[in-house]
């Protein structure tokens, strides 16, 4: 995988994600680092963010891992799994209640009946 996927910011993401995949997360974190300091960008960007969050939680370092996704900020299209990952990194890291908060929020954007009290909801939580 290493020779077919190169060393630009993109053939870094890919490694870093085979990695991941086969569960080699240790190997994977400094690939996702290095994509995204050669200045990976488009629609692999916020991915990478997400899964190298994904991966310091999956290493025990959620503390990491949130604040890694709260500095993300808004993440396009990404936002809701932003947020869900964010939810889980903020579990393991002790803090449930604003877990659940940004889990509601995320998930009041799809749903057209009650979205707004479910905003106002998790909203007044945090």
């Amino acid at each position: 995988m290493d020779g077919l996927a190169g060393e630009d910011a993109a053939g870094l993401f890919e490694r870093a994600s085979a990695r991941d995949f086969a569960g080699r997360e240790a190997e994977a974190e400094p690939l996702y680092r290095a994509a995204l300091a050669a200045g990976l960008q488009d629609d692999l960007r916020p991915q990478a963010v997400i899964q190298l969050a994904s991966t310091l939680r999956n290493l025990g370092r959620a503390a990491e891992a949130v604040t890694l996704l709260t500095e993300a900020g808004g993440l396009g299209a990404y936002e809701d799994e932003r947020l869900a990952f964010l939810a889980l990194a903020l579990v393991d890291a002790g803090d449930e209640k604003r877990a659940t908060a940004l889990a509601v929020r995320a998930l009041a954007a799809h749903a057209p009946h009650y979205g707004r009290a479910l905003t106002a909801y998790a909203n007044g939580m945090l």
